[in-house]
């Protein structure tokens, strides 16, 4: 008795299930969104269960085998995909946490900040000193520098701490 597959297949052989499943036939049948947003593991099911219906309950095993490899190779992938982009965003946000600020965004953000406040010290100078004469415009003054020191302390926190100081004991 031969017990080859007329298709090809032979006795213990899988098919090749990855071939165009063809029109689906029933299309509210599956409904979890992660099965909908993978059309070829979609596929693969149908393939595998065309297969199946086509093949006889002798090659079940073959068949199921077949189609669980490829789903567990499908959720390897997607596993290792988000561990990477995992890592990825750990290691952007530390260095991100301990990034001093390059020559890129340095200027725009140390400087531009200190031109327009040099830029309103005009205005407020000429207010404060109409108004409370040289108390106001000494306080007009003092809340400009306390800006300004502010956001030096901002984006260099190692002013605050006194790093990069000699002292004379050094």
């Amino acid at each position: 008795m031969d017990t080859t597959d007329p298709r090809g297949t032979g006795p213990g052989k899988a098919p090749d299930l990855r071939k165009d499943p063809g029109p689906r036939e029933d299309p509210g049948r599956w409904e979890d969104p992660d099965f909908r947003e993978d059309p070829g593991l979609r596929g693969d099911l149908h393939a595998t269960v065309r297969a199946r219906v086509e093949l006889g309950e002798e090659y079940d095993s073959a068949l199921v085998d077949s189609f669980l490899e490829r789903v567990g190779e499908r959720i390897d992938d997607t596993v290792d995909r988000r561990v990477r982009r995992q890592l990825a965003e750990q290691r952007l946000a530390e260095v991100r946490g301990t990034r001093r600020p390059g020559p890129a965004d340095s200027w725009a953000e140390r400087y531009g900040f200190a031109l327009i406040t040099l830029v309103l010290a005009i205005p407020l100078s000429a207010i404060a000193g109409a108004l409370a004469h040289l108390p106001g415009l000494l306080v007009a003054w003092a809340g400009l520098v306390g800006v300004n020191a502010v956001q030096a302390v901002r984006l260099s926190p190692e002013l605050l701490a006194g790093r990069g100081r000699r002292t004379p004991g050094e």
